[in-house]
Protein backbone atom coordinates (compact mmCIF):
# COMPACT_ATOMS: atom_id res chain seq x y z
CA UNK A 1 0.00 0.00 0.00
CA UNK A 2 1.08 3.24 -1.01
CA UNK A 3 1.80 6.56 1.37
CA UNK A 4 -1.54 8.45 2.54
CA UNK A 5 -0.28 11.58 1.18
CA UNK A 6 0.20 9.85 -2.22
CA UNK A 7 -3.47 10.09 -2.59
CA UNK A 8 -3.58 13.56 -3.07
CA UNK A 9 -0.75 13.72 -5.39
CA UNK A 10 -1.19 14.24 -9.51
CA UNK A 11 1.82 12.64 -10.77
CA UNK A 12 1.56 11.01 -14.48
CA UNK A 13 -1.68 12.90 -14.50
CA UNK A 14 -3.04 14.95 -17.50
CA UNK A 15 -5.17 17.63 -16.07
CA UNK A 16 -7.14 20.39 -17.62
CA UNK A 17 -8.17 23.97 -16.04
CA UNK A 18 -10.38 26.37 -17.66
CA UNK A 19 -10.07 29.59 -16.00
CA UNK A 20 -6.34 29.56 -15.86
CA UNK A 21 -5.40 33.01 -15.93
CA UNK A 22 -6.71 34.23 -13.01
CA UNK A 23 -8.52 33.81 -9.80
CA UNK A 24 -9.13 30.20 -8.50
CA UNK A 25 -8.63 28.49 -11.98
CA UNK A 26 -4.51 30.34 -11.73
CA UNK A 27 -4.90 28.63 -8.13
CA UNK A 28 -6.00 25.35 -9.09
CA UNK A 29 -3.29 25.21 -11.78
CA UNK A 30 -0.38 25.92 -9.83
CA UNK A 31 -1.59 23.64 -6.95
CA UNK A 32 -2.32 20.32 -9.30
CA UNK A 33 1.12 21.39 -11.06
CA UNK A 34 2.76 21.34 -7.52
CA UNK A 35 1.24 18.01 -7.10
CA UNK A 36 2.90 16.58 -9.51
CA UNK A 37 0.17 16.90 -12.89
CA UNK A 38 0.74 17.68 -16.76
CA UNK A 39 -1.32 21.15 -16.72
CA UNK A 40 -3.10 21.96 -19.70
CA UNK A 41 -4.68 26.24 -19.02
CA UNK A 42 -7.68 27.38 -20.87
CA UNK A 43 -9.29 30.57 -20.90
CA UNK A 44 -9.63 33.76 -23.30
CA UNK A 45 -6.72 35.02 -22.46
CA UNK A 46 -3.41 33.96 -21.71
CA UNK A 47 -2.05 34.10 -18.20
CA UNK A 48 0.35 36.45 -16.90
CA UNK A 49 1.92 33.63 -15.17
CA UNK A 50 1.83 30.15 -17.04
CA UNK A 51 1.69 26.91 -15.83
CA UNK A 52 1.86 23.98 -18.09
CA UNK A 53 0.66 24.47 -21.91
CA UNK A 54 -1.88 26.86 -22.33
CA UNK A 55 -4.72 26.87 -25.44
CA UNK A 56 -7.05 29.78 -26.11
CA UNK A 57 -10.26 29.31 -25.39
CA UNK A 58 -13.80 31.22 -25.86
CA UNK A 59 -16.64 29.48 -23.96
CA UNK A 60 -19.25 31.73 -25.96
CA UNK A 61 -18.11 30.46 -29.43
CA UNK A 62 -18.72 26.76 -30.61
CA UNK A 63 -15.78 27.34 -32.86
CA UNK A 64 -13.57 27.84 -30.20
CA UNK A 65 -14.57 25.36 -27.75
CA UNK A 66 -14.07 22.65 -30.79
CA UNK A 67 -10.75 23.71 -31.62
CA UNK A 68 -9.82 24.12 -28.00
CA UNK A 69 -11.01 20.54 -27.46
CA UNK A 70 -8.92 19.43 -30.15
CA UNK A 71 -5.84 21.09 -28.92
CA UNK A 72 -6.29 19.39 -25.67
CA UNK A 73 -5.59 16.22 -26.99
CA UNK A 74 -6.02 12.83 -25.00
CA UNK A 75 -5.94 11.20 -22.41
CA UNK A 76 -7.29 13.89 -19.83
CA UNK A 77 -7.20 12.27 -16.24
CA UNK A 78 -9.13 15.19 -14.13
CA UNK A 79 -11.24 18.28 -15.65
CA UNK A 80 -11.88 21.18 -13.73
CA UNK A 81 -14.60 23.36 -14.58
CA UNK A 82 -13.39 27.09 -13.29
CA UNK A 83 -13.87 29.89 -16.07
CA UNK A 84 -17.44 32.13 -15.49
CA UNK A 85 -18.65 35.39 -15.19
CA UNK A 86 -20.62 37.39 -13.48
CA UNK A 87 -23.99 38.75 -13.94
CA UNK A 88 -22.09 42.10 -13.10
CA UNK A 89 -21.25 41.86 -17.35
CA UNK A 90 -24.82 42.96 -17.72
CA UNK A 91 -25.57 40.28 -20.36
CA UNK A 92 -27.73 37.52 -19.06
CA UNK A 93 -27.64 35.70 -21.92
CA UNK A 94 -23.84 35.48 -22.39
CA UNK A 95 -23.74 34.10 -18.54
CA UNK A 96 -25.77 31.31 -18.97
CA UNK A 97 -24.03 30.55 -22.66
CA UNK A 98 -19.94 30.87 -20.90
CA UNK A 99 -21.17 29.49 -17.63
CA UNK A 100 -23.12 26.43 -18.23
CA UNK A 101 -23.94 25.88 -21.94
CA UNK A 102 -20.31 26.25 -23.17
CA UNK A 103 -18.93 24.84 -20.22
CA UNK A 104 -20.96 21.73 -20.89
CA UNK A 105 -20.45 21.77 -24.67
CA UNK A 106 -16.53 21.81 -23.80
CA UNK A 107 -17.20 19.01 -20.76
CA UNK A 108 -18.76 16.57 -23.34
CA UNK A 109 -16.37 17.20 -25.69
CA UNK A 110 -13.69 15.88 -23.49
CA UNK A 111 -15.11 13.17 -21.37
CA UNK A 112 -14.54 10.70 -24.61
CA UNK A 113 -11.13 11.55 -24.28
CA UNK A 114 -10.68 10.70 -20.19
CA UNK A 115 -9.70 7.22 -19.03
CA UNK A 116 -11.52 5.19 -16.04
CA UNK A 117 -10.39 6.75 -12.79
CA UNK A 118 -10.47 10.15 -14.10
CA UNK A 119 -12.60 12.80 -11.96
CA UNK A 120 -14.70 16.21 -13.02
CA UNK A 121 -15.47 19.14 -10.85
CA UNK A 122 -17.29 21.87 -11.58
CA UNK A 123 -17.68 25.50 -9.71
CA UNK A 124 -21.02 26.71 -8.88
CA UNK A 125 -21.86 29.29 -6.52
CA UNK A 126 -23.38 30.36 -3.46
CA UNK A 127 -25.87 31.77 -5.21
CA UNK A 128 -27.38 28.50 -6.24
CA UNK A 129 -28.30 27.63 -2.66
CA UNK A 130 -31.63 27.67 -3.88
CA UNK A 131 -31.19 24.66 -6.53
CA UNK A 132 -33.42 22.22 -5.85
CA UNK A 133 -36.19 24.46 -5.20
CA UNK A 134 -35.72 26.13 -8.65
CA UNK A 135 -35.40 22.53 -10.31
CA UNK A 136 -38.48 22.29 -12.23
CA UNK A 137 -37.48 25.52 -13.94
CA UNK A 138 -34.00 24.93 -14.45
CA UNK A 139 -34.09 21.30 -15.44
CA UNK A 140 -35.55 22.38 -18.17
CA UNK A 141 -32.42 24.52 -19.08
CA UNK A 142 -30.25 21.05 -18.40
CA UNK A 143 -32.46 18.82 -20.80
CA UNK A 144 -31.56 21.14 -23.90
CA UNK A 145 -29.04 19.25 -25.88
CA UNK A 146 -27.08 22.11 -27.47
CA UNK A 147 -26.05 25.62 -26.48
CA UNK A 148 -28.40 26.88 -29.42
CA UNK A 149 -31.08 24.81 -28.05
CA UNK A 150 -30.28 26.14 -24.68
CA UNK A 151 -30.38 29.93 -25.75
CA UNK A 152 -33.37 29.12 -27.72
CA UNK A 153 -35.44 28.09 -24.11
CA UNK A 154 -33.83 30.94 -22.59
CA UNK A 155 -35.36 33.10 -25.18
CA UNK A 156 -38.80 31.72 -24.48
CA UNK A 157 -38.19 31.70 -20.51
CA UNK A 158 -37.05 35.36 -19.75
CA UNK A 159 -38.20 35.11 -16.07
CA UNK A 160 -35.64 32.28 -15.62
CA UNK A 161 -32.79 34.28 -17.04
CA UNK A 162 -33.79 37.77 -15.39
CA UNK A 163 -33.87 36.55 -11.66
CA UNK A 164 -29.84 37.40 -11.00
CA UNK A 165 -29.06 38.55 -14.44
CA UNK A 166 -28.54 34.92 -15.48
CA UNK A 167 -25.89 33.55 -12.78
CA UNK A 168 -28.15 32.23 -10.54
CA UNK A 169 -29.79 30.18 -13.71
CA UNK A 170 -26.45 29.08 -15.09
CA UNK A 171 -24.89 28.18 -11.65
CA UNK A 172 -27.94 26.17 -10.66
CA UNK A 173 -27.78 24.05 -14.47
CA UNK A 174 -24.23 23.13 -13.67
CA UNK A 175 -25.30 21.34 -10.35
CA UNK A 176 -28.26 19.72 -11.83
CA UNK A 177 -26.01 18.87 -14.67
CA UNK A 178 -23.45 17.23 -12.74
CA UNK A 179 -25.64 14.82 -10.47
CA UNK A 180 -27.83 14.07 -13.59
CA UNK A 181 -24.40 13.08 -15.27
CA UNK A 182 -23.80 10.43 -12.39
CA UNK A 183 -24.66 7.03 -13.54
CA UNK A 184 -23.51 7.91 -17.59
CA UNK A 185 -20.04 8.76 -16.43
CA UNK A 186 -19.89 6.52 -13.32
CA UNK A 187 -20.10 3.58 -15.78
CA UNK A 188 -17.22 4.73 -17.42
CA UNK A 189 -15.29 4.91 -14.17
CA UNK A 190 -15.75 8.77 -14.48
CA UNK A 191 -16.84 11.21 -11.07
CA UNK A 192 -18.04 14.56 -10.91
CA UNK A 193 -18.42 16.89 -8.37
CA UNK A 194 -19.08 20.88 -8.08
CA UNK A 195 -18.21 23.49 -5.31
CA UNK A 196 -20.27 26.19 -4.05
CA UNK A 197 -17.98 29.03 -3.70
CA UNK A 198 -18.98 31.93 -1.16
CA UNK A 199 -18.01 35.61 -1.71
CA UNK A 200 -14.65 35.00 -3.01
CA UNK A 201 -11.42 37.55 -3.92
CA UNK A 202 -11.11 36.97 -7.88
CA UNK A 203 -11.85 39.19 -10.47
CA UNK A 204 -15.33 38.40 -10.50
CA UNK A 205 -15.51 40.08 -7.34
CA UNK A 206 -14.29 43.67 -9.51
CA UNK A 207 -17.13 42.62 -12.08
CA UNK A 208 -19.60 42.65 -9.28
CA UNK A 209 -17.87 45.59 -7.45
CA UNK A 210 -18.42 48.22 -10.82
CA UNK A 211 -21.72 47.19 -11.23
CA UNK A 212 -23.24 47.19 -7.89
CA UNK A 213 -21.06 49.21 -6.15
CA UNK A 214 -19.23 48.08 -2.63
CA UNK A 215 -22.44 48.24 -0.48
CA UNK A 216 -23.54 44.97 -2.42
CA UNK A 217 -20.72 43.18 -1.30
CA UNK A 218 -19.92 44.68 1.91
CA UNK A 219 -23.92 43.43 2.61
CA UNK A 220 -22.40 39.81 2.50
CA UNK A 221 -21.50 38.39 5.68
CA UNK A 222 -20.09 34.85 6.97
CA UNK A 223 -19.98 32.72 10.04
CA UNK A 224 -15.61 32.88 9.44
CA UNK A 225 -16.37 37.03 9.27
CA UNK A 226 -14.47 37.08 5.95
CA UNK A 227 -14.09 36.55 1.84
CA UNK A 228 -12.62 33.60 1.17
CA UNK A 229 -9.14 33.55 -1.09
CA UNK A 230 -8.94 31.86 -4.22
CA UNK A 231 -6.08 29.48 -3.28
CA UNK A 232 -8.89 28.11 -0.17
CA UNK A 233 -11.25 27.39 -3.01
CA UNK A 234 -8.87 25.93 -4.90
CA UNK A 235 -7.91 22.93 -2.71
CA UNK A 236 -11.00 22.08 -2.09
CA UNK A 237 -11.36 21.68 -6.21
CA UNK A 238 -7.52 19.82 -5.82
CA UNK A 239 -8.99 17.65 -3.45
CA UNK A 240 -12.38 16.75 -5.93
CA UNK A 241 -10.24 15.37 -8.58
CA UNK A 242 -7.56 13.86 -6.49
CA UNK A 243 -7.40 10.12 -5.26
CA UNK A 244 -8.31 11.31 -1.92
CA UNK A 245 -11.73 11.48 -3.59
CA UNK A 246 -12.21 8.20 -4.71
CA UNK A 247 -15.88 7.27 -3.76
CA UNK A 248 -17.13 11.19 -4.07
CA UNK A 249 -19.62 12.01 -7.24
CA UNK A 250 -22.56 13.97 -7.33
CA UNK A 251 -22.52 16.15 -4.83
CA UNK A 252 -22.11 19.75 -4.46
CA UNK A 253 -19.68 21.65 -1.78
CA UNK A 254 -20.49 24.46 -0.10
CA UNK A 255 -16.99 26.25 0.08
CA UNK A 256 -18.90 29.66 1.79
CA UNK A 257 -17.50 30.48 5.49
CA UNK A 258 -20.67 28.50 6.83
CA UNK A 259 -23.23 30.84 4.83
CA UNK A 260 -25.43 27.74 4.36
CA UNK A 261 -24.95 25.87 7.67
CA UNK A 262 -26.21 29.41 9.21
CA UNK A 263 -29.18 29.73 7.06
CA UNK A 264 -30.76 26.24 7.33
CA UNK A 265 -30.28 26.45 10.89
CA UNK A 266 -31.83 29.35 11.04
CA UNK A 267 -34.89 28.07 8.85
CA UNK A 268 -34.92 25.03 10.53
CA UNK A 269 -35.49 26.86 13.86
CA UNK A 270 -38.46 28.87 12.22
CA UNK A 271 -40.30 25.48 11.83
CA UNK A 272 -40.40 24.41 15.10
Amino acid sequence: MGRTDELWRYDGRRVVVTGCASGIGAHVARQVADLGAEVIGLDIKPPTDPVGAFVELDLSDPGSIERAADAVGEPIDALFNVAGVSSGIKDPLRVVTINFLGTRRFTEALVPRMRAGSAIANVSSLAASAYRQNAPVTAGLVDTDSIEAGIEWCQRHPEALADGGGYRLSKEAIILYGMAQVNALGARGIRINCTAPGVTDTPILDQLRSAYGQAFLDSFRTPLGRAAEPAEQASVLTFLNSRAASYLTGQVIWVDGGTTGETDLAGSVRRR
